[in-house]
């Protein structure tokens, strides 16, 4: 099959991978979750050959994973398995999760049932990374933003960007803490929580 490509993971992928050295040095096993076209999964099981890089996502996009990970013929990306978020998750655990674009694609159900699922998959002293775009308190951090929000809505009325404070509260009950929010191109931030013993109680 012809490998599906994405213009934006082309993009992006030099500052996230930026982003994941700095924090994924020791680690051995990663959870990519809506992993899409598969770029972003050759791209850093490439630049990192220490870890092992799984790719998940729903049943239709694992054919196009499949085309990008059979042409990279890389030993640190098993294959992908398919997840969608309202339903099983890996029984296994994982020392980070990572996702790209996805929490503004998801109704808000998704991104509760997205971070209960983490939870449980997240090892202890696991980090959680998030790409994309967020709203801070309330707010569009720029025009562009707030017409890519306008977008989605009118595709998915369920869709949307998120408001990183009540992200962070999903984070946070689930026992994890945030470490680092970084300034990404095109008005994104990537998003570091670090597992942590102490959960906080949900209200």
């Amino acid at each position: 099959m012809t490998k599906p490509f994405a213009p934006s993971c082309e993009r992006n992928q030099g500052p996230i991978l930026e982003v994941l050295q700095r924090h994924l040095g020791t680690t051995r096993r990663v959870l990519e979750i809506g992993s899409g076209t598969g770029q972003h999964a050759v791209h850093f099981a490439a630049a990192m050959p220490w870890l092992a890089w799984q790719c998940s996502d729903r049943a239709d996009n694992l054919p196009g994973i499949a085309a990008w990970r059979d042409e990279a013929a890389l030993a640190n990306t098993p294959p992908a398995i398919e997840l969608d978020v309202d339903g099983p998750w890996p029984k296994n655990g994982f020392d980070a999760v990572f996702t790209a674009n996805s929490l503004h694609i998801m109704g808000w159900p998704q991104v509760e049932a997205f971070f209960a699922g983490v939870g449980k998959v997240l090892q202890e002293d696991g980090l959680l990374i998030v790409y994309g775009p967020f709203n801070y308190g309330g707010d569009f951090t720029s025009d562009s933003n707030r017409a890519f929000d306008q977008w989605l809505k009118d595709r998915d009325p369920a869709s949307g960007i998120r408001d990183f404070e009540v992200v962070d509260a999903l984070a946070r009950a689930i026992g994890l803490a945030l470490v680092e929010d970084n300034a990404m191109p095109a008005n994104n931030r990537a998003l570091v929580w670090q597992k942590t013993i102490e959960k906080e109680q949900a209200t």
